[in-house]
Order: C-alpha cells, then structure tokens, then sequence
C-alpha cells in the first residue's frame, strides 16, 4: 500500500469527487499507472478555480485508489485525459498551513510550496495519516471503515 498527494485546483477536484475518479498532471497516464488499487490519494489544491488567482492552500479530497485500470476520457474535442477510479470518502478540507512543519515531503518550511511542483509526490504513511486524521477527524466511523470492504483505514 502506497499514498500519494495530487495537486488540482479546488474546483477539479470537485469534480474528480463527484465522478469517482483523478486525473493527474493534466491528464497524464504515467502517474496513474504509478498507483493501484488499494493505494490512497490525498489532493491539494493550491487555488480554488483552475482559471483563477484565488489561493486554497487545502487538502480537498481523500480516497481510495479502486479497480486495475488507467482509462482515456473524451472531456472535449482534442482533450482526451487519462482518469483512475478512487473511492473518495466524506472528509473536510484542511489547511496545509498548520501541517507544514510537521509534514516530512516538506523540505523547507519557507518554501513550502516546492513540494507540489511536480503535481504527483509519494508520502510516508505517517504524512498521509496525519492528514487523513485533520480530513476524517468529524466523520463518523462507519464511512472510514466501509472504504473498502475488506480493509478499515487505521489513523493511529
């Protein structure tokens, strides 16, 4: 089992959530097929609208990486995108601000931001748990532990 952040703006997320899928990289494969089913995604989003200025400096979205495939997707004539199925779970948005110092990917704390340049990083169990517990802390139990049938996230 593997965890990795995605970088998106706050409104692509969204709408990852709502279709049950990530892209990544603008829709590249390769860090797609990087993942696999049992592995966890966590997003940042450091704007809140893809054609905006506005910061969001929030981990947006948590969820499980589901199923074997990378698939392409016609989202308009000449974009044709490489999507993963993700179970993303009830979670809130969390501020990255108050993790920094404590987030291990996070070399230099003054230039925080670095750490996402590249749109797709691994991170340690214990970055990913630290979040996962400020996301999933208000929900109720039973969402974590239905994630996937066979396996209950522990946040220890």
């Amino acid at each position: 089992m593997r965890y990795w952040i995605g970088v998106a703006s706050k409104d692509h997320v969204a709408r990852g959530v709502a279709g049950g899928f990530c892209q990544l990289r603008h829709g590249k494969a390769a860090p797609l097929k990087r993942m696999q089913p049992g592995d966890w995604i966590v997003y940042y989003s450091p704007k809140i609208a893809f054609a905006g200025d506005a910061p969001c400096q929030e981990f947006t979205a948590i969820g499980e990486v589901i199923g074997d495939d990378v698939y392409s997707f016609e989202m308009a004539p000449g974009f044709v995108p490489f999507r993963r199925d993700i179970r993303f779970l009830a979670a809130r948005a969390t501020p990255i601000r108050p993790l920094i110092e404590r987030l291990s990917f996070i070399r230099d704390p003054k230039r925080w931001g670095y750490a996402f340049r590249f749109g797709h990083i691994e991170m340690t169990r214990a970055d990913f748990e630290l979040i996962a517990s400020r996301m999933l802390g208000d929900v109720p139990e039973a969402t974590v532990e239905n994630a996937h049938p066979q396996r209950s996230l522990a946040l220890a």
